[in-house]
């Protein structure tokens, strides 16, 4: 390992463990005028795999943040260009950021108690920046990921993004405890934790994210982001325009020798005993169906996702070949690793959740994949929006639709 990042883990482990800062300070300082944004990247990754959780680190992130700030700040890198997928995060991040801005200024002129029915709408607008995190942990990360086995690192940034959500629901039950004249002190408190990891994650995005990324993407990489970000909202900005985009590259397409125009020409290319459809059938039949499918390969790589009409869960092409592990939050990932563990073993073949979003009731299931022989060849996620079954009465006949 390079001496300069040993020094730095050295200096982090420091803090973490709560050692004199100052003589920390002065014993690397060498090593904190000069980090680079990737440098740090690969500093926060060897801690987690010295067996640190990411919400652990998180503990004194914002202390190196603080440190290294100056550094960071001065680092030169290529500032995307417009219509690109960088230069899309940056303005809804600038977007965000001058919100934020107006509403402190509004909170600086009158008591909280006197905005209280300004506030709780102020709280459900900043919820759209969640698009945003969304297509950092589904677009950007996987490509990340596949350059370089450090930005697995990256775990520690999903964390926070997590910490938001959890704040996000917090404030929500802060402000009606406030509307039915409850001590408002607590509001006070999570209010401005609230604008400094809104701040924070901005800051971490824009001074070590961003540019590490520029670094180690190329531009037809970035177009085909930017691309699969179409399917996603976007946050304090105007939706981008569809451009589209044609990768020398190829993309992610299932492997065939034939263009994609011939393959509806491809009788019978799927066949069982039950019957036969070609490729564009498949295809249309998978799409078709009023569930999100998610198939998860035997080596733990995602494989395949459909694309329904109303889907429930955010997908982009950028996840095919992903490790299931990095699909899913830091702190919930074990539940997925126990389940395909399981599900390897033989000891279960099916597992199933329910859960209640913004006003939906979805349920989620897990099926083992076994072929004839009893082998284990993958987990299949199939999840779909059930309140309407659940509403349902009586009994409508074949010939009333």
């Amino acid at each position: 390992m390079d001496k300069k990042i040993e020094n730095l883990i050295a200096y982090c482990q420091g803090l973490y463990h709560k050692e004199d800062g100052k003589a920390l300070y002065l014993k690397y300082l060498k090593e904190i005028q000069s980090i680079t944004p990737q440098e740090l990247v690969i500093v926060q990754y060897e801690q987690l795999k010295m067996g640190y959780t990411p919400k652990q680190l998180l503990e004194v992130v914002d202390k190196l943040m603080n440190v290294f700030h100056k550094s960071l700040s001065q680092f030169q890198w290529q500032r995307p260009a417009q219509n690109s997928f960088l230069y899309d995060m940056m303005s809804e991040n600038a977007g965000l950021v001058a919100y934020l801005n107006a509403f402190k200024d509004k909170i600086k002129d009158n008591s909280l108690e006197e905005i209280l029915p300004e506030l709780k709408a102020f709280i459900e607008d900043t919820k759209a920046y969640n698009a945003h995190l969304l297509k950092i942990e589904n677009i950007l990360f996987p490509y990340m990921e596949r350059k370089a086995e450090y930005f697995n690192g990256l775990k520690i940034m999903w964390s926070l993004h997590d910490e938001l959500r959890e704040i996000w629901k917090d404030l929500g039950g802060q402000v009606e405890a406030a509307q039915n004249n409850v001590n408002t002190k607590d509001l006070h408190v999570k209010l401005g934790k609230f604008f400094f990891v809104l701040f924070g994650l901005v800051q971490k995005q824009e001074l070590v994210l961003f540019p590490t990324a520029s670094m180690k993407i190329d531009d037809e990489e970035f177009q085909s982001m930017r691309q699969q970000s179409l399917e996603y909202e976007f946050a304090f900005i105007e939706p981008p325009e569809i451009i589209v985009v044609k990768s020398s590259k190829g993309g992610y397409r299932v492997s065939t020798s034939l263009p994609q125009s011939n393959y509806s020409s491809l009788k019978h290319f799927f066949q069982t005993e039950t019957g036969h459809m070609d490729f564009e059938q498949l295809n249309l039949l998978l799409d078709a169906l009023p569930i999100d499918m998610t198939l998860v390969d035997e080596n733990d790589k995602v494989s395949y996702f459909s694309r329904p009409k109303d889907r429930i869960f955010p997908r982009s092409i950028a996840v095919i070949g992903r490790d299931v592990r990095n699909c899913h939050p830091p702190e919930s990932v074990h539940v997925v690793e126990e389940i395909i563990a399981s599900f390897r073993r033989g000891d279960k073949d099916e597992a199933e959740f329910w859960l209640q979003m913004k006003g939906l009731f979805i349920y989620i299931q897990y099926f083992a994949l076994r072929n004839e022989n009893g082998q284990y060849r993958g987990t299949l996620e199939v999840s779909q929006e059930i309140s309407k079954f659940r509403a349902l009465e009586g009994e409508r006949r074949l010939l009333e639709w």
